[in-house]
């Protein structure tokens, strides 16, 4: 995987649960339906939380690249599909603080049958200069 020399690499093993295909629609209280995670998508959730040892708890929250290569144990996933549910378990993890702060996605969908998973990087935009830094 191809980052900037200071971007930190994280591999979450196993393969990746895609959103579109695991939501339920159950009855909300309002009469009407509402969307929820599927025990697969909850249990990837779980399982990406454990994993995530880098990214996780830095609550980045600022704009940033996530790049990003997906390993799948054979060619019928799609990767956009995927994305979705890697930013939401970035979220989940406390790696960002909202997955709308990404402005840039570098990904491509490799794969290896006998050990699908996740590498990344998360690349946080500088910070803007402080009104104070030219003060000191």
């Amino acid at each position: 995987m191809r980052t900037n020399d200071n971007a930190e690499v994280e591999v979450i093993l196993g393969q990746i649960v895609a959103k579109a295909n695991n939501y339920q629609a159950v009855p909300d209280g309002a009469g009407g339906r509402r969307m929820i995670k599927n025990s697969r998508v909850r249990a990837y959730e779980k399982n990406f939380q454990k994993q995530c040892r880098i990214y996780a708890g830095r609550m980045i929250n600022r704009p940033f690249e996530l790049i990003v290569v997906v390993y799948y144990t054979h060619n019928n996933f799609d990767l956009d599909n995927s994305l979705k549910t890697l930013l939401d378990c970035l979220q989940y993890a406390g790696a960002i603080t909202n997955d709308n702060l990404c402005t840039r996605i570098v990904a491509d969908k490799r794969i290896d049958p006998h050990r699908p998973r996740v590498e990344f990087s998360i690349i946080p935009e500088p910070a803007p200069p402080s009104l104070f830094d030219e003060y000191g």
